[in-house]
């Protein structure tokens, strides 16, 4: 088994993160995730789309306001969440994965 770990894009029970073992690539799990991590990108795209028609109304109410930042903040967490775990998957150089293992903590189990 790998020691990389994929970053899943949902969270355990009490919050926790998920992971996967990378060479798991094409198992279901993987691919679910794949499947997750484009639902969620394209929904934070259409809720762009959303809050930039919203604004130009120049008549948006305070909670319709509150609203859509709550639903931003959401995407943005997810898209850092997928930026995250495709960040760690992008193989690095050889000369820098010597340099990027030394002294750098083991992620914690899988949930």
């Amino acid at each position: 088994m790998s020691d990389l770990l994929r970053l899943l894009p949902w969270s355990g029970p009490d919050g926790q993160r998920c992971y996967v073992s990378a060479d798991s690539g094409g198992g279901p799990v993987s691919r679910l995730a794949d499947r997750l991590e484009e639902l969620q990108l394209d929904t934070g795209a259409e809720l762009l789309d959303h809050v930039e028609e919203l604004l130009r109304a120049h008549r948006v109410s305070a909670d319709e306001l509150r609203f859509c930042v709550h639903r931003l903040a959401e995407a943005l967490r997810d898209a850092l969440r997928v930026a995250e775990s495709r960040g760690r998957r992008i193989p690095l150089p050889e000369d820098e994965r010597e340099d990027e293992t030394e002294g750098h903590p083991e992620p914690p189990g899988r949930c």
